[in-house]
């Protein structure tokens, strides 16, 4: 669903007229209408106060459902058993993936250096 159909979907769900959506949005009546049409798109700031104001994110607002996020269902498993992680467990897991996500790019950053080698030697089993 594009972003006109989905302002206008979220704006009826919520009860709001569209004079009333631009009173809480603090813009022209016309501008929320243009938005409605496809005839004009909200700044950053616009969409930041249009989410806040139907209580949802700017995910929600702009992007469709299963456009976002990891596209791998390996990956997807994983972040839904990390959801229910306490918050220090999901603190601990964002401070993994940021050192790994760091350690990513300056390795593409780092044209000095080979590539790191794909093949692996499999991790010694335990007796």
């Amino acid at each position: 669903m594009a972003f006109p159909a989905r302002l206008v979907v979220l704006r009826k769900e919520r009860g709001f007229s569209q004079r009333a959506l631009a009173e809480l949005v603090g813009v022209h009546l016309t501008q929320v209408q243009r938005y409605e049409a496809g005839a004009g798109q909200p700044t950053l700031d616009v969409i930041r106060r249009l989410a806040v104001a139907l209580s949802v994110s700017a995910d929600e607002l702009i992007f469709d459902e299963g456009e976002r996020g990891p596209h791998d269902d390996d990956l997807k498993r994983i972040f839904e058993a990390v959801d229910q992680f306490t918050p220090d467990e999901k603190a601990t897991a964002k401070d993994v993936l940021h050192g790994l996500i760091l350690r990513h790019q300056a390795r593409r950053w780092d044209t000095t250096r080979p590539a790191p080698d794909r093949a692996r030697e499999p991790a010694a089993k335990v007796a």
